[in-house]
């Protein structure tokens, strides 16, 4: 092995076709994403067979850049890791196949990651992580927040029950007739408003870490319809401002009740929604006079890459993990189970 350890790290688990490649765990040299919003937008959504078919189309191409951006060829790469899940089953298999494909080529060990934890480590390639430390997650499918007390361990102390925060993101902004990715244009939108309606905060039980937003994403969508029915006015930029103030009330106010009860270190944000606005300003404010540090990732690194990937997967390498040629597509991988696989 050379001195310095690179990592070359394959990212297919939705839209985007990713390379990255990482030096030495948090240093990235190369990080190329082929984004397919464009190729989806008309749809409103993301159709898998699609996305499956793009991959394929520029997984080859994505690796090329990634080796001429890095000036590193792949006989120098250490180690190859690959999103097993969850994801898109489809999506997800062009990108482990392409990785074993790789690792068989060059008799390379082969790594495979969890997309979450990936989301989480994309904060390692900015700051080291103290722990122990707690992780929100907030994208399209999944919230959470995730307790580590180590590298590699993670232990989910609350979760989405319904609709996941970006995916109610997503639906309020198509009722709103905003384009996709809706939540981008929310963000933007609930800065022109006034967040003048009362929308619902589901707390659920007292002292509980978990997240429902699926009634808060209905009572939007009722206000609308029955502001329509009766001809009545409702300023679209008042509408997103009340509903992200729900969602990031309720995000911000559990994750720093988590925090100071587990008396955490730090705290990091992690995932597609980590780029709001409104909820990155709202964490600053609840944070700033604690003494735990707050990180949030560039917005180059909030949505899907592979950088997130190779950093967490230079973690699971340099603990000794290691995925045969039987490796595959994993949709439903638990994110605990991934913790507590053994060497």
């Amino acid at each position: 092995m050379s001195q310095d350890q690179y990592v070359l790290a394959i990212e297919t688990s939705c839209d985007e076709t990713a390379v990255a490649i990482v030096k030495n765990e948090c240093e990235l040299v190369a990080n190329v994403v082929a984004s397919q919003i464009e190729s989806h937008k008309r749809f409103g959504g993301v159709v898998p067979e699609i996305a499956s078919r793009h991959h394929i189309e520029q997984i080859t191409l994505t690796l090329e850049e990634a080796f001429t951006e890095s000036n590193i060829e792949l006989d120098r790469i250490d180690t190859i890791a690959v999103t097993e899940g969850p994801g898109l089953v489809g999506a997800l298999l062009v990108g482990v196949n392409a990785a074993k494909a790789l690792a068989f080529a060059k008799q390379k060990p082969l790594v495979g990651v969890h997309h979450i934890a990936g989301h989480i480590y994309a904060n390692r390639l900015e700051k080291e992580f103290e722990f122990p430390l707690l992780s929100l997650v907030v994208s399209g499918g999944h919230t959470e927040l995730i307790l580590m007390k180590e590298h590699g361990t993670f232990e989910v102390i609350g979760e989405t029950r319904d609709d996941a925060a970006g995916e109610a993101y997503d639906k309020v902004a198509r009722t709103l007739k905003l384009p996709y990715p809706g939540g981008p244009h929310i963000d933007k939108l609930a800065a022109e408003g006034e967040a003048n309606i009362d929308f619902p905060r589901a707390w659920l039980e007292d002292g509980s870490y978990d997240f429902s937003f699926s009634g808060l994403k209905s009572a939007v969508i009722n206000k609308l319809h029955n502001a329509k029915q009766k001809n009545e006015t409702l300023k679209p930029e008042d509408v997103a401002a009340s509903f992200q103030e729900s969602v990031v009330d309720v995000l911000s106010t559990k994750a720093y009740r988590a925090a100071k009860e587990y008396g955490v270190k730090q705290i990091i944000v992690a995932g597609g929604v980590a780029a709001n606005q409104g909820l990155r300003s709202a964490l600053h404010q609840k944070f700033a006079e604690e003494d735990i540090e707050l990180l949030i990732p560039p917005l180059h690194l909030c949505t899907d890459n592979a950088a997130m990937i190779a950093a967490a997967g230079a973690v699971a390498f340099n603990q000794g993990h290691r995925a045969g040629y039987n490796l595959n597509a994993n949709p439903a991988l638990s994110l605990e189970r991934y913790g507590q696989r053994k060497q």
